[in-house]
């Protein structure tokens, strides 16, 4: 009777333990690129609207390396609870994994998609030195002069994966230089070292406005209202080139469905917050409030794309 008493009692603790609401208890989102960039400063918009909405402390992580991979690693191999989660973007869940050997996870199967934050359209763009050029005007100089322009790219960057691209696109021979960083790739652009680049608009506007740098198309399907005399690079003529630097919460699969419900409520509702569309709009950036499901189906339409641009840039890890 003890031992059947005990037992009782042991299940009762466990069923109060599983019925504790959540969260009770500081959640760690892992952000996977160092302090100060784009993606971390949406990553921390995330961290603090869903403190406020979900009522508990979010603090971010920032674990860079291999690719953004590492950060994804950890996270795939986190306790499935709600209280570890990932900055998820197409470099962990496409580029990384394409490029890198064992990451440790499958960007297919490791993660729960919670939900998506942000998209951040890219721009092609040139320095001074290129005298009021468009798009059609730099294909057909690279067609007639191979090798002779080159394209800044932080090395192994989703904008590293969009010169590929492009290059393979038009069959145009333009020299990819790669650089630590975006900071690096603008200050050179400036500066006349390099003639094109592709970055977000959270990194380029700035510039754009005060005439530093040019915008030659941008890669959306429609113009941008921050941008509307820029044409798409589809109205120049490179067919589908459309990409965004897009990133969303992700838990480690296994999370209970209820948990992920509440931690995409809690996202959703921040989003839609005025002070954070105030400052997404500062930045030309799109929020999509939806469902998991509305984010995974989002996922598995981009990754196949960042997946062949990373092959057809031939990177090799280093």
């Amino acid at each position: 009777m003890r031992r059947i008493a005990a037992a009782l009692a042991m299940i009762a603790v466990l069923g109060a333990a599983h019925a504790e609401p959540f969260p009770t208890r500081t959640i760690r989102l892992i952000v996977p690129y160092p302090a100060g960039g784009a993606l971390d400063v949406m990553g921390r918009l995330a961290a603090q609207s869903l403190s406020a909405s979900i009522g508990q402390q979010v603090i971010v992580d920032n674990r860079p390396g291999a690719g953004s991979t590492l950060a994804g690693r950890d996270v795939a191999r986190a306790e499935p609870d709600g209280y570890t989660l990932l900055l998820g973007s197409a470099a962990t869940l496409a580029i990384g994994p394409a490029l890198f050997k064992d990451v440790g996870y499958d960007p297919a199967t490791s993660f729960a998609p919670v939900a998506f934050v942000s998209s951040v359209p890219y721009v092609m763009i040139a320095g001074p030195k290129m005298a009021d050029p468009g798009v059609k005007d730099v294909i057909a100089d690279a067609k007639a002069h191979p090798g002779k322009l080159s394209v800044g790219v932080p090395n192994g960057a989703p904008p590293h994966m969009l010169a590929a691209w492009f290059k393979s696109l038009t069959a145009t021979d333009i020299l990819v230089v790669p650089y630590k960083g975006a900071s690096t790739v603008i200050t050179d652009l400036i500066g006349g070292q390099i003639d094109l680049g592709f970055e977000t608009t959270s990194i380029t506007l700035t510039h754009l406005r005060d005439g530093s740098i040019r915008p030659l198309g941008v890669a959306t399907r429609a113009r941008l209202a921050a941008l509307p005399g820029v044409p798409t690079m589809i109205e120049n003529g490179v067919a589908d080139f459309v990409a965004a630097s897009w990133c969303g919460i992700m838990a480690p699969a296994g999370t209970p469905p209820e948990i992920v419900e509440k931690l995409n409520a809690g996202i959703n509702a921040g989003l839609k917050s005025a002070e954070v569309q105030a400052r997404m709009k500062t930045l030309a950036a799109e929020t999509r409030p939806g469902t998991p499901q509305d984010f995974a189906a989002f996922i598995a339409e981009e990754r196949p794309k960042w997946t062949t641009m990373a092959k057809l840039s031939s990177l090799k890890p280093e």
